[in-house]
């Protein structure tokens, strides 16, 4: 798009051309300011003693060059100064003509062409801001000819990010320190238009609007381009109402896509909350169609995190689906070959330890993406003991938050349960998402024991095992419970039946009677309530059952 100059100079109401004139009357529409400028400046005086401004008042602060100024003291200290100095120095000589100072102009930058000036008179007065009796006298003592002021400023860049209203950024002439330089500073264009190649229309637009009437005018379609607008042209201000219109609209399907431009922008507010709604919402985003759309960096920092709230082999098929749009948008066939060329190092992310036999044998095995070599050393570390290494990351990954729960469902212990190789097993449904992590088992009536325990947790409909482990646990020969945790939490659903399943080695046991249908559990703080229905598990399942049996405990995480 094309931006005339002429937009900004109508909107401050002057033309550059008659100030640099000197023309009071085509000041007059100009802004007049009566308080202390940005960076601590005197105001500017409106008695005769001011200096007219001999270079147009349009010197950029990007130049590094200083303005001139009539004969008003200049202040400094903490009061006035806001934390500047400024170094002052009188020099009563006829050869040293007037400079306007920064220091003393009111503004900086492209805000001294639109101050307010009125010629000098030839009479030598002290100024009217003189702050003490000492500045005075030695006002006074100076000679009669023409004074200089020279004020010295550390240059501050981008003034106009700590002005967060159109009033405070009129008071300094202009909203962006970008403008500024491109139209005030010493490399200004003379161009009467400018072109933007760069900048939508309507995001421009937007970023005038809030520049000149603080109307904010963020939509879905354009918050994105009116960022990276507000980010190019330095309006931190606008920059942070978009910012928190992405993070009121942020969701599960569109975390990703919102977490690839919070990297681009810099956003790393943006960024963690995006990430931490992917950790709780990990299923839905993984399905979101801009998933596929991010880049390789975007999803290596997603599959390195530890938080993910999904099964691995889930993790996996995202990955593949991902590899697949790469490699079309790359023009390569969509072979395992090329798969793993696109995915890289992110293969490398997925934890395929973590998923079940089963899972592995079904999936990744079967892909064409993994070697020979990965696929027999994955094998073998499922199948013997001691687990070999393997390459790939075994580290679990832990969605949980909160407060461990549990929820016990005898409400007696008897003693003595056999086993012989058989299965204890029970179906049991809950009425909101909770992610289970282990159970509690009953011990040996013979005293302290150890026992050797395969746990799972099936999907009842599709016989899946959706999580699994071989360990062991060891008693001391009471009715207490004892905790056999998961390799990782198992997501359970709503509304949706599971086996618990636990096979022990070892002697008798105690067991659990009295046992109830439903058992609810109630969060202290919350007051949330989980809600477990158990029910019979046909089959062989060494007799336990909603009144009887083992598995007294379920330890989860809502």
């Amino acid at each position: 798009m094309r931006c005339c100059v002429c937009l900004f100079q109508q909107s401050l109401q002057c033309s550059p051309s008659k100030m640099a004139a000197g023309e009071s009357n085509s000041r007059s529409s100009c802004l007049n300011l009566s308080t202390s400028g940005p960076l601590g400046n005197a105001p500017p005086s409106n008695s005769a003693h001011s200096s007219p401004a001999s270079n147009g008042g349009a010197v950029g602060a990007a130049a590094g060059m200083n303005r001139s100024a009539g004969n008003s003291n200049p202040r400094s200290g903490p009061e006035n100064g806001g934390g500047a100095e400024s170094a002052v120095r009188s020099t009563p000589s006829a050869h040293n003509p007037p400079r306007q100072s920064v220091g003393l102009s009111g503004a900086t930058s492209g805000a001294a062409s639109n101050m307010t000036a009125t010629p000098s008179s030839s009479s030598s007065s002290s100024s009217t801001a003189s702050s003490s009796a000492d500045a005075s006298a030695a006002v006074s003592s100076l000679p009669s000819s023409p004074a200089s002021v020279l004020v010295y400023r550390e240059p501050v860049y981008n003034w106009q990010a700590t002005k967060s209203t159109v009033k405070e950024r009129f008071a300094l002439a202009v909203g962006s320190a970008v403008f500024d330089a491109m139209f005030n500073g010493g490399m200004a264009t003379t161009s009467t238009e400018i072109e933007l190649p760069d900048v939508e229309p309507a995001a421009f637009l937007a970023l005038l609007k809030f520049l000149y009437s603080d109307e904010v005018q963020i939509g879905p379609e354009t918050v994105m381009t009116t960022l990276y607008s507000a980010k190019k042209y330095a309006v931190p201000a606008l920059e942070a109402h978009c910012v928190e219109f992405l993070k009121k609209n942020l969701r599960a399907d569109n975390a990703f896509m919102l977490l690839t431009q919070a990297r681009l922008f810099d956003e790393p507010q943006l960024a963690s909350l995006c990430l931490e709604n992917i950790d709780k919402n990990t299923a839905d985003a993984l399905a979101a169609e801009g998933f596929t759309d991010v880049d390789l960096d975007t999803l290596m920092a997603v599959l390195e995190r530890d938080t993910l709230g999904v099964r691995e082999v889930r993790l996996f098929g995202a990955a593949v689906r991902w590899a697949e749009a790469e490699a079309q948008r790359q023009q390569l066939q969509p072979t395992p070959e090329n798969k793993r060329r696109v995915l890289g190092k992110a293969l490398s992310l997925i934890r395929f330890p973590l998923m079940t036999i089963e899972e592995f044998a079904a999936g990744p095995a079967q892909s064409g993406i993994l070697t020979d070599r990965e696929v027999v050393s994955l094998f073998l570390h499922f199948t013997v003991n001691p687990k070999p290494h393997v390459e790939f990351i075994d580290r679990p990954r832990c969605c949980l938050r909160g407060k461990e729960c549990s929820i016990t469902r005898f409400s007696q212990v008897e003693s003595r349960w056999g086993y012989s190789g058989t299965s204890d097993r029970i179906r049991f449904s809950v009425n909101r998402r909770i992610f289970v992590v282990g159970f509690g088992l009953y011990g040996s009536i013979h005293g302290p024991t150890d026992y050797q325990v395969n746990i799972q947790i099936i999907h009842t409909d599709s016989n899946t095992v959706l999580g699994q482990n071989d360990t062991g646990f060891s008693c001391d020969g009471t009715a207490s419970t004892f905790r056999v945790m998961f390799k990782e939490p198992v997501e359970i659903l709503p509304s949706v039946n599971y086996i618990a399943c636990a096979t022990l080695k070892g002697p008798d046991s105690h067991y659990g009677t009295k046992g109830m249908r439903k058992v609810t559990h109630e969060a202290p703080a919350t007051g949330t309530k989980t809600c477990f229905t158990f029910c019979y598990a046909a089959g062989n399942n060494n007799g336990t059952s909603v009144e009887d049996g083992q598995i007294p405990e379920v330890i989860f995480y809502t």
